[in-house]
């Protein structure tokens, strides 16, 4: 019995995330579409099968403009004037504001997934990100910093890495961090 209830669990594990999403996709899809096909179809009379998503997505993309534009970016340049002047909170604002930008934001960090040989001997590589080129401002020259993500956490380690040790991965970044943060659980 215990075994039965062992694969049972398996297969919540392995059907549960794809059930849930199709689920919360069809209840909102059904939540939105059925009354503003229903609207279209009184006003116009006619009918016209996804509206309701096309109107949803419209809905969403202009309320983040209007939340990018008008509110976001005058709060945010409040927010940064006052942790500016702040002496200890302004390093803290300051290097946690860059590392959600490297993952989110305009100038993202991880865009170049690489394999590193960490240890000659052993043939030992790692999964990184190149996160600077240039370390001439440390008195650097050809080596590059590299980004190691910790699996199943938000955190990581970087080091100094010699380019000849880096090799390029041509994978989309996404796919590679999530390889990385799951263990290699994921597939590519």
């Amino acid at each position: 019995m215990k075994k039965i209830f062992r694969y049972f669990l398996q297969g919540l594990l392995l059907a549960a995330p794809a059930g849930i999403t199709i689920y919360v996709i069809y209840w909102v899809f059904d939540f939105i579409d059925g009354p503003i096909r229903n609207f279209v179809d009184r006003l116009f009379n006619i009918q016209i099968p996804g509206i309701g998503l096309v109107v949803t997505f419209t809905f969403i993309a202009l309320l983040g403009w209007v939340g990018q534009s008008l509110l976001f970016q005058p709060i945010g340049r409040l927010v940064d004037r006052i942790f500016e002047k702040a002496p200890v909170v302004k390093m803290i604002y300051s290097a946690l504001t860059d590392f959600f930008k490297a993952f989110v934001g305009e100038k993202k960090k991880f865009t170049r997934p690489v394999l590193v040989k960490v240890n000659l001997v052993s043939e030992l590589e790692k999964v990184g990100f190149i996160t600077a080129d240039d370390l001439s401002d440390l008195g650097i020259k050809d080596k590059v910093a590299v980004l190691f993500p910790h699996s199943y956490n938000w955190s990581g380690e970087m080091f100094i890495v010699p380019k000849e040790h880096i090799t390029p991965l041509n994978i989309p970044p996404g796919e590679v961090m999530k390889f990385a943060l799951t263990g290699g659980v994921t597939r590519m």
